[in-house]
């Protein structure tokens, strides 16, 4: 993946005390074969799947009502209630229990990373949430520098089925759409973390991903290609035509250069937007630094 501008702690972040831990003797856990299942997965990556697992029950559960308008199903509002009410229930299944006083905060960030329910609509703000969620499981220690990877590709990508499900079921609107002068109307990072998934890809360039048999026959291994798949299922006509922006970006030689332009793009876009940005929260987790006067 392209460099990015991460930033340093800071030196009061630096200085926290590493959260409460209760120690215990170690013993054996490996007593049989089936018991290599421990040891291969990621426990914590396999409760979060479990909890996207119960989101998408949830739809399945919570069908669209009957209304008059086309866009926006009230259904959503009795979806979102259950998560509002059950979300801390939910962390509380990835993380332990000696982090407990996390839970609350970091529940936050997963119900902010669905969508609107009053608007009942979805944007790159409610992605940026998702992003914030699984970084607070990093900085409390229950995600590892070892699941980076399954953090993207399994846990993201699972995420982003399910918000596909919400979208398409209860027809949510864009939140902050630029239309065709945007990147997509509901999703930006897969987008970035997609394109470095393909850099040195010996076969895919950026110019395939505007052709139909290439995308059917490798969505399901390419983030990128499945974003792509998505749009057109969603949306009709030329793809020039209604996604004018990545149209563009599939004449760029490379997928290093295209990562790079997104990553900036994002910054530009989403990061430094304050009609993105105003609606984030910042807690003791991910706090936000006084400007200087």
């Amino acid at each position: 993946m392209a460099e990015s501008e991460w930033q340093p702690e800071s030196p009061e972040e630096a200085a926290l005390p590493p959260p409460h831990r209760n120690f215990m003797i170690p013993k054996k856990e490996i007593n049989m074969v089936p018991d290599m299942g421990k040891w291969k997965r990621s426990q914590p990556i396999e409760k979060l799947i479990d909890l996207l697992n119960t989101l998408d029950r949830w739809i399945d559960e919570t069908p669209p009502v009957d209304q008059p308008s086309r866009f926006g199903n009230k259904a959503f509002r009795t979806w979102y209630t259950k998560l509002d009410q059950g979300a801390e229930n939910l962390v509380a299944t990835v993380v332990p229990s000696e982090l407990s006083d996390a839970i609350s905060e970091v529940a936050v960030y997963l119900k902010e990373s669905v969508g609107n329910s009053t608007r009942i609509d979805y944007g790159t703000g409610h992605e940026a949430a998702f992003a914030a969620f699984l970084c607070c499981l990093c900085k409390i220690g229950v995600l590892r520098v070892d699941d980076q990877l399954a953090i993207v590709f399994k846990v993201f990508n699972r995420y982003l089925e399910v918000m596909r499900k919400l979208q398409k079921t209860y027809r949510m609107e864009p939140a902050g759409s630029q239309g065709v002068w945007g990147l997509d109307d509901f999703q930006f990072l897969p987008f970035i973390w997609g394109s470095s998934q393909l850099i040195d890809h010996p076969n895919l360039e950026p110019r395939h991903f505007v052709d139909e048999k290439v995308v059917n026959e490798n969505h399901k291994d390419f983030m990128f290609l499945e974003c792509i798949l998505f749009i057109t299922e969603m949306k009709t006509g030329p793809f020039a035509e209604h996604s004018n922006q990545l149209w563009n970006i599939s004449a760029v030689p490379s997928w290093a250069k295209v990562n790079q332009g997104l990553i900036r793009m994002y910054k530009a876009e989403c990061l430094e937007k304050f009609p993105v940005i105003q609606h984030f929260k910042f807690g003791s987790l991910l706090s936000i630094q006084p400007v200087a006067s």
